[in-house]
């Protein structure tokens, strides 16, 4: 397989799938450039090879449908400033055939978000799984996501992936791209290189006791995470909006705190199956509620499961805390994936700063540590705990899936697999 060190990019145009879909506050600035700065290693060695880049990624989920408020006009400047040359701006991603034919070895330019077309997902929009027609749409937009990758990939000579945020999805510009370049003019940037090995790390290797942090608003988009986990595991912390759902299923009164009033049975089911399997999980007894999602709010610490009207949970109280302090200590093995209350609030960060101390420790004593998915990258940003973990991924569904052992198909496009 060629890899990124062996090719030589000499006056060659290099397209190169990057996961730029960063957060942005509402003046459209960026507020963690985590993600900038990972790709930042591949983008310059094309660049200092003599070749000329040609970026591009995903925002947001504007569901085949142009939005200003995902469009990645909006950190051009932002990409500029990090490499140190001035990046040009195609508006149209399908539509950029001259400007990349004009690149100079040495210039960039960088595409529009590629979901503002639905070919990208490559999933029929506006007609529901259930109606007879689905699969004729289905058939029909694969063949245009096909015909779209093929138009991504004649903007270049060779065919850069290193978004392994999105490595877990078969999407035009992913997986079917590759398709369109012999196996010396597709490869892995340094990214996804070092996001593969750390992951093949973590599952030849498990040290045990391993812990587990997921957190998150809802069960049901870890369900099948949290299930699979369970059979490696040691500890499993579940934090997080979620809590309310366990709390609630378990009969507790959880006042204005968000909840998934069908998921009930799930939680019950999640709780048998970790006590079957021998697994520790941990759920919060106590948390900070306030009484409006507000940083300013008034709170009060009360029981997950006794929460007033009113009041809605917002982050991990001191014993909860004590608790999830107590399952990471001693663990050689940590993986963390989601917040344990709304951290974006500084009110309500001392949770997942527990959390983070936590882990930081554990890791200084030896431990394995693996920070991924967005919001957590922020926490540890956020906390300026970054160099004190061993290893932060900038995936988050692509690293659990990866975790659970399934193939990604971003890695199988490249690696012929």
């Amino acid at each position: 397989m060629t890899t990124i060190d062996t090719f030589d990019f000499k006056g060659q145009r290099a397209i190169v799938r990057v996961d730029f879909n960063v957060p942005l506050n509402e003046e459209g600035k960026i507020t963690d450039d985590t993600r900038i700065r990972g790709a930042l290693p591949t983008l310059k060695k094309v660049l200092a090879d003599g070749g000329s880049l040609i970026i591009m990624s995903h925002m947001g989920k504007p569901k085949g449908k142009v939005n200003p408020k995902f469009s990645l006009s909006q950190i051009v400047d932002a990409v500029s400033e990090k490499l140190g040359v001035e990046v040009k701006f195609a508006p149209d991603c399908a539509k950029a055939a001259e400007a990349a034919a004009a690149l100079q070895p040495g210039e960039v330019l960088m595409l529009e978000n590629l979901r503002f077309y639905a070919e990208e997902e490559g999933k029929p929009v506006g007609i529901d799984k259930e109606d007879p027609a689905y699969d004729e749409a289905k058939k029909a937009m694969k063949a245009s996501q096909k015909e779209f990758a093929k138009t991504l990939a004649s903007y270049a000579d060779c065919y850069i992936n290193d978004a392994f945020g999105t490595a877990h999805r078969r999407h035009a510009s992913t997986a079917v791209v590759a398709d369109f370049f012999d196996a010396d003019h597709k490869m892995l940037g340094y990214l996804m290189e070092k996001e593969v090995a750390a992951v093949d790390n973590i599952l030849s290797n498990i040290k045990r006791p391993f812990t587990a942090i997921m957190g998150g608003s809802k069960v049901s988009t870890k369900i099948g995470i949290i299930e699979n986990l369970m059979d490696k595991v040691d500890n499993m912390i579940l934090c997080g909006g979620m809590t309310y759902t366990f709390a609630k299923a378990q009969g507790g009164n959880i006042g204005n705190s968000i909840c998934e009033n069908d998921k009930l049975d799930l939680a019950l089911d999640l709780m048998a199956k970790a006590k079957e399997k021998g697994v520790n999980l941990v759920l919060g007894v106590d948390c900070v509620a306030g009484d409006a999602f507000s940083n300013d709010c008034n709170t009060q610490v009360c029981p997950s499961n006794n929460i007033p009207e009113g009041w809605e949970g917002m982050d991990a109280g001191p014993e909860t805390r004590a608790k999830f302090a107590a399952a990471i200590e001693g663990a050689k093995t940590i993986l963390w994936n989601g917040p344990a209350g709304v951290f974006e609030f500084d009110t309500f960060t001392e949770g997942s700063r527990a959390i983070a101390e936590a882990i930081a420790k554990a890791t200084a004593d030896g431990a394995f540590s693996l920070i991924g998915g967005g919001d957590s990258v922020a926490c540890i940003n956020k906390f300026g705990m970054a160099d004190k973990v061993s290893y932060i991924s900038t995936g988050g569904g692509a690293l659990l899936e990866a975790i659970e052992g399934k193939v990604l198909p971003g890695v199988a496009a490249i690696k012929g697999e």
